[in-house]
């Protein structure tokens, strides 16, 4: 292995080890409180992580770890403005948040066909693995839109139950994904997560049924 590719490991091993710190801080609270909570810095952490977990799938030519970043960067936002802490950060340092997605909309457009050879036509995954990978990918972000669609409807930031029955779906299928693509960052941090995962499912239905059960008749 080149030193370049430890570098690119090293990038990758940064990203999901914030997104391990987020499920942790969450799931302590969530401990803590005897119900499942949406703390204000598991979405600082998750915006951080996102945006080095893209460049990890770009230097790794990984279009399926590309895919899981793209919608859920502004969902994030979405939820730090919720927790009314996006209001706090400064003009410039908002405006630079907004372009790191967005600077890469202009290389794209120019190279678009080195791309499209590049994340499509990568002789290291085979097609069948990348649409399955993808599609993991892609019920893994599905979560977030389900997370904001119910956020938005309640008017607060919630991680609410179907929330992490969609996580645990999608972190096995990545799981998956990973063995056949011999990927230890993608395999390491859908492991942590997947147990964070069951254990919040079992503490939403605890909650729910405590909640059921001290309502009068």
């Amino acid at each position: 292995m080149s030193p370049d590719s430890y570098l690119v490991y090293a990038l990758g091993f940064l990203a999901q080890l914030l997104f391990s710190a987020r499920m942790l801080v969450q799931w302590i609270l969530s401990e803590k409180a005897k119900k499942v909570v949406s703390p204000l810095l598991y979405w600082q952490i998750s915006l951080v992580a996102a945006i080095i977990m893209f460049f990890y799938g770009w230097l790794r030519h990984d279009f399926a770890i590309i895919l899981g970043q793209i919608i859920t960067y502004f969902i994030y936002i979405y939820n730090l403005k919720l927790h009314k802490a996006w209001r706090k950060l400064s003009k410039p340092f908002q405006v630079f948040i907004y372009l790191v997605p967005l600077s890469a909309i202009p290389y794209v457009y120019l190279h678009f066909n080195e791309i499209v050879q590049r994340l499509f036509h990568n002789g290291d995954i085979p097609l069948y693995l990348l649409i399955w990978g993808s599609a993991g990918q892609i019920v893994f972000t599905l979560r977030f839109v389900y997370q904001w669609f119910v956020s938005r409807k309640a008017h607060k930031s919630l991680l609410p139950l179907g929330f992490w029955l969609i996580s645990f779906t999608g972190s096995l299928m990545i799981i998956s994904y990973a063995v056949y693509r011999r990927d230890p960052v993608l395999f390491i941090g859908q492991i942590f997560g997947a147990a964070i995962y069951v254990r919040n499912i079992w503490l939403s239905h605890t909650h729910k049924r405590n909640s059921q059960s001290v309502q009068p008749d």
